[in-house]
């Protein structure tokens, strides 16, 4: 390669979204300094059984694409989710014991007298408070009252009210893939790819259906988990993170869309792993996570049935083992999406780490073809935040009270340091120790740890100088307000319609 020629010409090969997202990324950001993308498309793998579930920043990249909400939302049949409901029984001394919480994607309370909110909560609780957490966010009330959130003023100064989007997946990636062809980008579809290498190891080309050769500076890997240049060529180590998590199969399958479709996604815990609910307007999305050890997929069927409450259609059956590549930057190669990191199902996780693959991806695109201090800076970033992301998955199998021997066999897994240092931290006083290249806020963080069961032993002592009657003035306050703003919302069906119809929606 000539360290000094400019990098022109990107070579992105993959499917579905991942494919489609990061060409239409690289194309709106890179486009008008002279950088062109080709696109490789592999045959898909979707079924009409998959929703996508995201996590609020997807809205932000969106944008930056100058994708329309309203045009997202009318071709994808999605719907918006402010959080997920968590639903199932504890174990030991409450065996039996309703475990139900919401981790909602928005702000916990407001700060009282210049001190954070959550000490000044767990402070109250120690002394008679009997108000949940969640009854303090306003996302997490709004959607359990079946509402959107329409920030305001008044809102936003009380704090964030995010979401995330669910969407039917094979729509999302036709949507995406309709953006790339208005912007002009060079497609091709394949079935067979062979890997033409340099001598010095680089790539130099793809040869698809033994005919086409495709040239290229840099090649971006968005195959998944076939991870066709990553894996299959350049041979990068994966990295197992096995000892950290039980579910190693998964269901996906549709059930009917709900008659009003809540805005939030639902997990509902079984003594024999859990299942997801996904609702879009037109279709529910279901997953369900377990062990091949303790379930076969027949006996995995009904019990995904039994928790969707419907019949399930079109059911299928993946692996799923949870890792990241040694290294994601190879040579001239970069993976995103699953090529690059595999996770755990909880939590939704997948999209934001394809997002993140591709924002860091661009902030680090490289002027010549010498990029050897961005690349050793994307594979020492992208690690970082792939972690984290894997602590937050494993806090909720370590700390979870639910019954049954999955649960069981789940707790039982190695819970990696960072995270055995966050939960003691937590425990002590009630803090979230802070990490670098964090996905999940501390007010996730509190969310899971206390709708988990988990009870600091003290909180900061600067609380103690706020007096009992002024906490309940100002949990008042806050909860007046919350119920006054959720009340002044239209409800999530109506925005729906009012926005696949073009119109205002009111409460």
């Amino acid at each position: 390669m000539n360290a000094h020629r400019s990098l022109s010409r990107v070579v992105v090969i993959g499917r579905d979204a991942d494919l489609w997202l990061c060409v239409n990324a690289i194309s709106r950001a890179l486009g008008g300094v002279g950088v062109s993308v080709v696109a490789i498309e592999l045959p898909t793998r979707l079924t009409p059984s998959h929703v996508s579930a995201t996590l609020p920043p997807l809205e932000a990249l969106h944008a930056k694409l100058e994708i329309k909400e309203s045009s997202l939302i009318r071709a994808t049949a999605g719907s918006f989710s402010f959080g997920q409901n968590i639903v199932g029984t504890s174990s030991g001394p409450a065996l039996g014991r309703s475990t139900n919480f919401f981790h909602a994607w928005g702000a916990y309370g407001a700060p009282i007298d210049r001190s954070a909110f959550f000490p000044c909560w767990l402070k109250a609780t120690r002394h008679g408070l009997s108000i949940s957490l969640q009854n303090f966010c306003l996302t997490a009330v709004a959607a359990q009252n079946g509402r959107m959130l329409l920030p305001d003023e008044a809102t936003s100064a009380f704090g964030r009210t995010d979401y995330g989007y669910h969407m039917q997946t094979m729509a999302y990636a036709g949507f995406l893939k309709s953006i790339s062809a208005k912007l002009g980008i060079k497609m091709y579809e394949a079935r067979n790819v062979i890997v033409e290498r340099e001598e010095s190891g680089s790539i130099a080309a793809l040869i698809i259906d033994g005919s086409l050769r495709v040239e290229g500076q840099l090649f971006v890997d968005a195959s998944g988990k076939d991870a066709i240049l990553m894996g299959q060529s350049l041979g990068v180590p994966w990295e197992c993170w096995r000892q950290h998590f039980s579910v190693d199969r998964v269901l996906t399958a549709r059930a009917p869309a709900f008659t009003s479709i809540p805005p939030y996604a639902e997990i509902r815990t079984a003594r024999v792993g859990w299942t997801a609910l996904h609702p879009s307007q037109v279709v529910t999305g279901v997953v369900h996570a377990y062990s091949n050890g303790l379930l076969s997929d027949e006996v995995a069927l009904e019990s995904a049935t039994a928790a969707a409450g419907a019949k399930l259609a079109d059911p299928s059956f993946h692996s799923v083992k949870p890792g990241i590549r040694s290294r994601v930057w190879e040579g001239n190669c970069v993976a995103i999406g699953a090529a690059a990191c595999s996770f755990d199902p909880i939590h939704d996780v997948e999209f934001h780490a394809l997002q993140l693959g591709i924002v860091h991806l661009l902030s680090l695109f490289p002027v010549t073809e010498q990029f050897t201090a961005e690349r050793a800076e994307y594979n020492r970033i992208m690690r970082s935040y792939d972690e984290r992301m894997r602590d937050f998955q494993c806090a909720f199998y370590a700390l979870s009270p639910f019954h049954g021997e999955f649960w069981q066999q789940a707790r039982d897994q190695a819970v990696p340091q960072p995270l055995a240092h966050k939960i003691a931290t937590f425990r002590a006083r009630g803090d979230i120790a802070p990490l670098e290249d964090e996905t999940f806020s501390p007010d996730s963080w509190h969310a899971i740890f206390t709708g988990l069961g988990v009870v600091p032993e003290s909180w900061p002592p600067v609380i103690d100088r706020i007096s009992p009657d002024r906490l309940r003035e100002e949990f008042r306050r806050m909860l007046e307000f919350i119920k006054g703003k959720v009340l002044e919302q239209p409800t999530h069906d109506r925005y729906l319609d009012g926005l696949c119809r073009g119109v205002a929606a009111h409460p």
